[in-house]
């Protein structure tokens, strides 16, 4: 038994395995949740497990620029020159002058939710950066302000659903994201098969727009809009004044809020009728079992947290909250919420120190790591760490980080592979892979369709002179610790070795003995298939709100002034094309494309535009065109897609791995330009998140 934990769908794993070498990955049909679903990804993890680009052990980098070599060096030599350089960056310039960034596979390894997130509290920078900045920042926002904890985040009871709105998500490719719902395209079957209605708002139609009842285009950006009409027509142009419990408050504010929003306004801004706003509103307040649900389409907008703030405010006004069939929350075996286990989060504790960018959560804005690296002054960036993350093509202006990082007094990666941003790296730690160490899934448990629990024993052992991500942060954080002039007093650093020398097993063991489930280690080692703990519950409300007081606010101050800055939103007027992002099913972010079997078959890395833009534009279909945006330009074949709305252009996340110095064999052969190369780190949301959906481009031929 296995589990694919590269995306959050976690899908359970039968393995064929000889010695070594893994013969074979299917579906698990015992899994409760995935039930024997697996995307080209599962089977892929093979292939990052076999991979001979992938490190094994620590390398140390001599030389600059493409003539560099990688020696391979001794796990304590590592160890004590990484701890040694990190301490001496921090003794000479004060703690902010350590920068970390973690990366997306973060979330995906138990082993860094447990140590790895020790390690990052024992840095007392300020300069923390990850992926959640580029991705789902307004919703852990919008949870903390609303519920009262950033990962209390609603979940859309898709199971029991009669009408399902999908704005801005693509699950079909994706499988679910902050929705761990594997086996999608069977649950999306059944919703329609029991009468229910699927609805797509989508400036591209999408692998999910196209198996939906309805798919309407909406221009990148405006659909902050569309939300705040249909919470027009539920509240101002309702027959009888919406109500909600007794535990909500700010009601009345958000009347007076949506107030000007009308579907007709809505319609000039987005480009989707108002009558459609109107009915679409009218179908979700008569459904017995309704729910609304966005992702990053939304979330990496200009307006993501006013659009997620808006998404929860449709569910509660129509009644669709707690209860089935809408948007419920979870109750896992281990609560990372209810147990603490992760922080309630806060915004703006402190600002970053050039653009004065505010914190959420305990990181700054991943679009401020560049100008905090390459700016003088006190507190400056001078080293930098980074784990299971590749920012030159995953955060906005890539290439101007790119061209920074070499500047930095020392760089140190816990990473797989030489890639566009480890390549900078004096030192790189690789971990074992994912078939190779336990797994619980504390994260992606918490966001399931389906109350399920599952521990996943290492599929291999690993080698003698591997190590493990945990092992990795624990001998940093020590060594480093032990290296600074500053000391936490003798107690504190006794527990924090304790904890550090406990390994992630024994402590999900220990957090399952304290839940309420009835669930413990052993139990789920008995079932490695994992163990049903039935589907989403309603009714957990008041009682489960993490807030003070039990209350849930329906008009948090950010939001109410965030939507008075939406309402100066100016009509869009000419002809300006507008750039939006994509995922493929084979894809997952950066850092899948060494894997033949991903990369094969037709190519996906064009630019796709509209038949009648490319007509405007006198460009014929397969040509090579320059896209240039306000902070860059690059050039890619286009393809002519009936599939965008008109004015819009569409370029992959995760591409442009032709850079010297990147081992990555099959990777640098992918064709295709990083997307990031055009994003604009001036263009955020309030939250802090990049816009990387929206971004003004103007298209010309080669």
């Amino acid at each position: 038994m296995g589990v694919c934990n590269l995306c959050e769908a976690i899908c359970g794993l039968e393995l064929t395995i000889e010695g070594r070498d893994v013969l074979s990955v299917r579906g698990n049909r015992a899994d409760p949740l995935s039930r024997g679903h697996i995307c080209p990804k599962g089977v892929a993890i093979a292939d990052v497990y076999a991979d001979p680009d992938r490190l094994r052990r620590p390398v140390r980098r001599v030389g600059e620029g493409p003539d560099a070599q990688w020696l391979e060096i001794g796990w304590d030599e590592a160890f004590d020159l990484v701890a040694t350089r990190l301490a001496r960056v921090i003794e000479e310039h004060g703690d902010d002058a350590l920068g970390v960034y973690l990366g997306n596979p973060n979330a995906h390894s138990l082993g860094s939710m447990t140590h790895g997130t020790a390690m990052f509290k024992s840095f007392r920078t300020k300069n923390r950066y990850s992926a959640t900045s580029v991705d789902q920042l307004p919703h852990q926002l919008v949870a903390h302000l609303m519920f009262g904890h950033q990962l209390f985040l609603p979940i859309p009871d898709i199971d029991r659903t009669s009408w399902f709105l999908v704005i801005g998500a693509n699950p079909m490719a994706s499988n679910g994201s902050l929705m761990t719902v594997p086996d999608f395209p069977q649950r999306a079957r059944d919703l329609k098969a029991r009468g229910g209605r699927m609805v797509v708002l989508d400036p591209r139609r999408t692998e999910t727009a196209r198996i939906a009842d309805e798919h309407h285009f909406v221009r990148p950006g405006t659909d902050a809009w569309v939300l705040m009409a249909m919470l027009h027509v539920l509240t101002v142009e309702a027959d009888d004044a919406p109500t909600v419990a007794a535990y909500v408050d700010g009601l009345a504010t958000v009347v007076d809020l949506v107030a000007d929003f009308t579907p007709e306004r809505a319609e000039a801004m987005s480009g989707l009728p108002a009558g459609e706003i109107r009915r679409l509103a009218h179908e979700l307040a008569a459904a017995g079992a309704g729910v609304v649900y966005s992702r990053i389409g939304v979330s990496a907008g200009p307006w993501g947290t006013v659009c997620q703030w808006a998404v929860n405010c449709l569910n509660i006004l129509s009644g669709n909250l707690d209860r089935v069939g809408g948007a419920m929350f979870t109750t896992p075996a281990i609560d990372a919420v209810g147990t603490g286990l992760i922080g309630r989060g806060h915004h703006d504790a402190w600002r970053s120190r050039v653009r004065g960018l505010p914190e959420t959560a305990g990181e700054l804005p991943v679009s401020a790591l560049r100008e905090e690296i390459e700016t003088p002054g006190d507190g400056q960036v001078r080293a930098l760490l980074t784990v299971a993350g590749n920012p030159v093509l995953s955060t906005p202006d890539g290439s101007r980080l790119d061209g920074v990082l070499p500047g930095l007094d020392f760089m140190a990666a816990v990473d797989i592979y030489v890639n566009e941003t480890t390549r900078h790296a004096d030192v790189i730690l690789p971990p074992t892979t994912a078939l190779e160490r336990d797994h619980y899934d504390l994260v992606f448990h918490l966001l399931a369709v389906r109350n399920t629990a599952r521990f996943t024993p290492g599929v291999f052992e690993k080698e003698d002179d591997q190590r493990h991500d945990w092992q990795i942060f624990r001998e940093i954080t020590l060594r480093t610790t032990a290296r600074l002039s500053r000391r936490a007093p003798l107690k504190k650093r006794v527990i924090q070795r304790a904890r550090l020398t406990a390994s992630p097993t024994f402590l999900i063991g220990q957090l399952l003995r304290r839940g309420t489930s009835g669930v413990t280690l052993k139990k789920l080692r008995a079932r490695p298939a994992g163990i049903d703990l039935g589907p989403l519950r309603g009714g957990q409300l008041p009682g489960r709100l993490p807030s003070k007081g039990r209350r849930l606010d329906l008009a948090p101050a950010l939001v109410v002034q965030d939507v008075a800055r939406l309402a100066a939103m100016p009509t869009p007027v000419g002809d300006e094309l507008l750039l939006i992002g994509r995922r493929h099913q084979q894809d997952c972010n950066s850092w899948m494309h060494n894997s033949a079997r991903l990369t094969k078959g037709r190519p996906r890395h064009q630019l796709l535009m509209n038949p009648a833009d490319l007509a405007d534009r006198e460009i014929v279909d397969g040509a090579r065109v320059r896209v240039t945006s306000r902070i860059g330009s690059v050039e890619v074949e286009v393809a002519a897609s009936e599939d965008l709305m008109p004015g819009v252009v569409s370029l992959p996340h995760g591409y442009g791995h032709a850079r010297d110095g990147v081992l990555m064999t099959r990777s640098r052969e992918v064709a295709g330009v990083s997307v990031n190369d055009l994003t604009d780190p001036e263009l955020l949301d309030v939250s802090g998140n990049a816009a990387l959906n929206g971004v003004p481009v103007a298209v010309t031929a080669c």
